[in-house]
């Protein structure tokens, strides 16, 4: 696959830069190339960072670094099977626990739920940061969700992460599951309250908690200017009935 000029190779982490030193040079400056392709595609063309993904594997599958991101190509592209096996390959050569909570989410995808609620209740999970543990939380919810069990996902999200005013890089994520588990349980004032705190933390975009509150507001953004006009396209908002 094509490698634009621009990438060289010295984007990648220090510590994947180290893990490739094991290889020839040469083949070490490819194998970064397709790792910075694959970083750089994998949240808007995940499917190009999957291509990339195989031609690293396929340099340096002994890499443990290849395999993690081999498996965040194919987790991206729903092909969960593929990712759970290069997870697994990742934590074998590293015995990294950190990848636990996406292996139990690859087995949410394939269709496991109970496994992943096997792993959310593993020794593993006590080797978890902090980020590792909540991350695993969502992840023991949404298996819950899944099985049906909406009252259960709710208490799985109770936690005093979710109950701290503090900010951290998951608490936009943590509040907006919770809000969305309340309201497919059809608690809407206690889901709206949530979507809101999920606004207020969600600093980088990485939710829809802000068009989430806005339709339980009866908010709707509509095209100020007809499909026919030249110019682009301006939204207003307008309030429902």
């Amino acid at each position: 696959m094509p490698i634009p000029e621009d990438v060289t190779g010295e984007e990648i982490d220090k510590d994947v830069r180290q893990e490739l030193q094991s290889l020839p040079k040469t083949l070490a400056d490819d194998v970064a190339k397709n790792l910075v392709m694959v970083a750089r595609l994998l949240d808007e063309d995940p499917e190009g960072a999957y291509g990339y993904s195989r031609v690293a594997l396929r340099l340096a599958s002994r890499v443990a670094a290849v395999r993690e991101a081999a498996g965040f190509a194919s987790y991206a592209s729903q092909k969960y099977g593929e990712a759970l096996a290069e997870f697994r390959a990742a934590k074998r050569m590293t015995g990294n626990i950190d990848l636990w909570p996406v292996m139990a989410d690859c087995e949410r995808g394939l269709g496991r739920p109970e496994k992943a609620l096997d792993m959310a209740g593993a020794p593993e999970v006590h080797k978890l940061d902090k980020a590792g543990q909540v991350e695993m939380r969502l992840v023991a919810a949404g298996a819950r969700r899944d099985m049906g069990q909406l009252d259960a996902a709710i208490v799985t999200l109770q936690s005093s992460e979710l109950a701290s005013n503090s900010v951290q890089p998951w608490t936009a994520r943590l509040r907006y599951a919770y809000a969305d588990a309340l309201l497919a349980a059809g608690r809407e004032g206690e889901a709206r309250e949530w979507f809101a705190k999920a606004v207020e933390a969600d600093r980088d975009g990485s939710t829809d908690a802000s068009d989430r509150l806005a339709e339980l507001d009866g908010v709707e953004f509509v095209d100020a200017l007809g499909e026919d006009d030249d110019e682009g396209g301006e939204a207003s908002v307008e309030e429902k009935d």
